[in-house]
């Protein structure tokens, strides 16, 4: 592919990048138990998520726990979710609880019957939001990724395979990280799901070091849509973009502008210049260099003139 072509390429990648703003429905799911301990570790996790997610604006949140925690709940809720969502709204499902993995397929342990990896694809697949991600805390968690894969949607899990069936606790720190400003690397005042990702899987490994204990949960995520998972970026690919661009929670400063109608559209406008320069960034290897140093630096100063309005 010659150069004009690539930047064709890459200038078409960015412009379906680009999104209008729209709503994000949160599915949050625990599993079952099992035991007093895991439930009421579990149930706490969810809420915690809960709460979170509420603090946002035009954000549609759906809790279930405890005996509402079940296949038929979990299908009538994301009917729901298919009902109202848009293609320029965000999904964020999250599983918390225990896993399981026969060889083949996937389960998440549900109150009576289990639902698989495949059936939460369909049941993901009939939202018509572009952008998904789906977060799988649960042990054996990284047995569902096939299934769960597919272009548009982020799939984090907390095992390498489906073989890592001990209980996890990158749970734990998934929440953690949705509430912890120092999530939020880049100081943006959001916590994308790559930050949130790369805070949980380091938390999770101190926890073993820690513990001085054998590592039995090594997270890892797939945001292509096709291949294997992986545990963290590499220059030489897409895996990661998805996530660095998908925003989970707005902290601060960003939560306030959302929050007041007279900013919310300069956040929107910020957001989108900041996945353009994200997007830009993986791009730059397909780019001629002057090209993607003019594109570059137009975008930051756009984004500074948008962000010293929002500090007024």
């Amino acid at each position: 592919m010659n150069a004009s072509c690539r930047l064709l390429v890459a200038g078409c990648w960015l412009i379906a990048g680009m999104r209008g703003w729209g709503a994000t429905y949160y599915v949050t799911v625990t599993g079952l138990g099992g035991e007093p301990d895991y439930e009421q570790r579990f149930t706490a996790n969810a809420m915690d998520l809960d709460k979170v997610f509420k603090g946002g604006t035009s954000a549609h949140v759906f809790t279930l726990t405890g005996k509402q925690a079940t296949k038929a709940k979990l299908t009538e809720v994301m009917a729901e979710v298919a009902r109202e969502a848009k293609s320029e709204d965000d999904l964020v499902v999250t599983l918390i609880g225990h896993g399981s993995y026969d060889g083949t397929e996937y389960k998440f342990n549900l109150v009576g019957p289990d639902v698989t990896a495949g059936e939460l694809a369909a049941l993901c697949d009939k939202v018509a939001a572009k952008r998904q991600l789906i977060v799988d805390t649960t042990s054996a968690s990284g047995g569902a990724v096939a299934a769960l894969e597919r272009p548009g949607r982020a799939v984090i899990v907390a095992t390498k395979s489906g073989t890592e069936k001990n209980a996890t606790v990158f749970a734990r720190y998934w929440v953690e990280a949705l509430q912890d400003p120092t999530a939020d690397t880049d100081k943006s005042d959001s916590v994308s799901a790559l930050e949130a990702f790369q805070y949980a899987d380091k938390k999770t490994a101190a926890f073993y070091t820690t513990q001085k204990r054998l590592a039995t949960e090594h997270p890892e995520f797939e945001d292509t849509g096709k291949g294997e998972p992986v545990r963290a970026v590499s220059g030489d690919s897409r895996e990661g973009a998805l996530m660095a661009s998908f925003t989970v929670v707005r902290i601060g400063a960003a939560q306030a502008a959302m929050n007041d109608p007279a900013k919310r559209e300069l956040m929107m406008k910020k957001e989108e210049l900041e996945q353009k320069i994200d997007e830009l960034k993986y791009q730059k290897a397909a780019m001629e260099p002057g090209e993607y140093t003019k594109e570059l630096r137009t975008a930051l100063v756009e984004l500074a003139q948008v962000q010293g309005e929002l500090d007024k």
